[in-house]
């Protein structure tokens, strides 16, 4: 019998920065009914779901803090707990963690029937650390959050072999040959891409490109499937991409946003296609020659 399942994933269109968590997360149930009505078994939330990107300010002191969970599920989150416990649905969720330790990540969980399942802390941080004036909005991950320190790992979840990456990760081939090399046979992912880079405005028109082009190739290369999560529309004078996506292990996009605002997208994923990519093209115990990538793991190439 091949293990197939119904995965959604949720767009959401912008959240305001004054918009409050509760506001944010009753968005999300509503999505999460949808998803479950129409037979999917997990939902993908975006990055930093619960609030607006707020990287792109010049923060300090509580003005920042305000933005971290200092708990999961705190009280506003936890309506999104017990409707994963009354559907028996599974979620993944992107948002800003301040651990008890005081250490700050931009974290993503996978929670099913209202349990916790895995947590992944984003490795690949984009952006810049000194408030840059002339830039029309901040991209200051690099100041708010620590390079994550569970690397790349990879649970027993919905009846197959879940990864997680988030926004920037999915960039980086090592991020996806990480997941790969550990089995992985979907991965969920949620970003918030502007639509404007700054400091090479000339590639604007390449975005979206290179949204579906990493997913896309990350997903062939490796052999996994791809539920990619976006937030979309003009945030706080900020234009995103959107383009929420499911992309096949063969890079083939099964699914795709077409709006700017709260939409949630469906499709099939057969967990058993995987081997059709690393039993045909890329079988890593036959063609992989790992004593020829020393450079791959050098500090200094």
């Amino acid at each position: 019998m091949r293990r197939k399942l119904v995965a959604a994933v949720a767009q959401m269109g912008p959240v305001a920065r004054d918009e409050t968590r509760a506001s944010a997360v009753a968005r999300m149930c509503e999505m999460m009914r949808d998803a479950s009505g129409r037979g999917a078994r997990v939902v993908v939330f975006p990055e930093l779901a619960l609030t607006t990107f707020f990287p792109r300010w010049f923060l300090e002191g509580e003005a920042l803090s305000a933005w971290f969970e200092t708990e999961m599920p705190g009280p506003a989150v936890r309506p999104l707990f017990e409707l994963s416990q009354e559907l028996g649905m599974g979620f993944h969720l992107g948002y800003a963690e301040r651990t008890d330790a005081g250490r700050h990540f931009n974290t993503a969980i996978l929670v099913d029937g209202g349990r916790l399942l895995g947590k992944y802390r984003k490795v690949h941080l984009p952006g810049h650390r000194d408030e840059e004036s002339w830039r029309p909005f901040q991209h200051l991950e690099k100041r708010y959050f620590e390079t994550g320190d569970l690397g790349f790992p990879v649970f027993d979840a919905l009846g197959g072999k879940a990864g997680m990456c988030i926004c920037n990760d999915r960039r980086w081939p090592e991020t996806w040959r990480m997941l790969g090399l550990q089995g992985a046979e979907f991965v969920m992912l949620g970003y918030n891409t502007p639509a404007h880079y700054p400091p090479a405005p000339e590639h604007d028109h390449l975005q979206y490109f290179h949204n579906e082009l990493s997913i896309q190739a990350g997903c062939y290369q490796n052999g996994v499937w791809a539920l990619a999560a976006a937030k979309a529309g003009c945030e706080e004078g900020c234009d995103l991409i959107g383009g929420s996506l499911i992309v096949a292990p063969t890079g083939e996009i099964m699914a795709k946003a077409g709006g700017v605002e709260d939409e949630v997208i469906t499709a099939e994923i057969d967990l058993d296609r995987c081997a059709e990519i690393r039993r045909n093209i890329f079988d890593f115990a036959l063609h992989r020659e790992p004593q020829t990538y020393g450079l791959l793991t050098a500090l200094k190439p």
